[in-house]
């Protein structure tokens, strides 16, 4: 795998890293480094004395950020799911120390560009879709061995398919004659089971991302790196989250939502003494923001963008 010249143009870029109120001896988190598009912008905003952490999985942004942290002092890049800051911040002792975690879900332009990593129906490529092709296993090693029922689960749960039943039968009966090897053959037969289309939509598009956030188990890491956030941030810490669909954005408004009530609202009011769990952890912000027309425009990518921001209570 080598570097290649695929962009990324970083979404809500200004916003985000307005939204983190950073301070200019900070500590921050960048929990989806990326081609590091955020973090540049974070850095400018650090004096000397500040302090950025980045995680990713995949090997290329990681050859980015180390790049990056061979150019400045203050950048530290790990090759890590942000599911797993909570054990990194804590083996750095920083654990209620940071100022500000950001995480920008998904997956970036270059990924879906490159055919060689097999996120793609629309570019012929290997079957693979893993952000780290080292870890785990394939989407072709996957199919070639899921039972029809788990297929359906995956298409509909995942990739909110109402056809995942349809598609997973014709994925199970192709596959019986020949292995799926490749993003378009896959992309094919889910199309062709597809027998109503979105206008505007490929056919295939919702059941590849069901089977790209299965096999990076996307939504069991953000949970857990929800959580972990939590933990690491100091009091007056800032949460930033972009999401892309609406599986990532109903768990993390749901979230910030339960932090943010404590369940307050279901004690008696005369309650003398309100046990802990009950006081809230964290603020939220600010509503919903999404992007402008005009980057909308620029990048279509972002038009299914939502930031989402809180702020560390307790």
């Amino acid at each position: 795998m080598s570097q290649t010249s695929y962009k990324h143009v970083t979404v809500l870029l200004d916003e985000a890293v307005a939204a983190l109120a950073v301070r200019a001896n900070g500590r921050y988190l960048d929990g989806t480094f990326g081609r590091g598009g955020h973090s540049r912008l974070l850095l400018q905003q650090l004096g000397s004395d500040g302090q950025l952490l980045g995680f990713d999985k995949d090997p290329l942004a990681i050859a980015t950020g180390q790049a990056l942290a061979a150019d400045d002092g203050r950048f530290v890049v790990v090759q890590r799911s942000f599911a797993e800051l909570g054990d990194e911040v804590a083996q750095r002792g920083w654990t209620g120390t940071l100022d500000g975690i950001l995480l920008d879900l998904g997956v970036s332009s270059p990924q879906l560009d490159d055919p060689e990593r097999g996120f793609s129906f629309l570019n012929d490529g290997p079957l693979d879709m893993r952000m780290n092709p080292d870890q785990g296993i394939s989407a072709a090693e996957w199919i070639a061995s899921a039972s029809e029922e788990d297929i359906a689960r995956v298409f509909k749960d995942y990739g909110e398919e109402r056809f995942a039943k349809r598609m997973a039968r014709a994925v199970v009966q192709r596959r019986q004659e020949k292995s799926f090897e490749r993003t378009a053959d896959l992309a094919q037969v889910l199309t062709d089971a597809n027998p109503a289309w979105e206008k505007g939509k490929n056919p295939a598009t919702r059941a590849f991302q069901g089977l790209r956030i299965f096999i990076n188990n996307e939504l069991g890491d953000l949970e857990r790196g929800l959580e972990a956030a939590l933990e690491a941030l100091a009091v007056g810490g800032r949460l930033v989250v972009i999401s892309f669909h609406s599986l990532e954005d109903r768990i993390v408004k749901q979230f910030m939502r339960r932090h943010a009530k404590g369940e307050a609202d279901t004690l008696p009011r005369d309650l003398p003494i309100i046990p802990e769990k009950f006081i809230p952890r964290l603020k939220l912000v600010s509503k919903p923001q999404y992007a402008s027309a005009e980057e909308v425009k620029a990048n279509p990518r972002s038009r299914s963008a939502v930031m989402r921001v809180a702020e560390k209570l307790r």
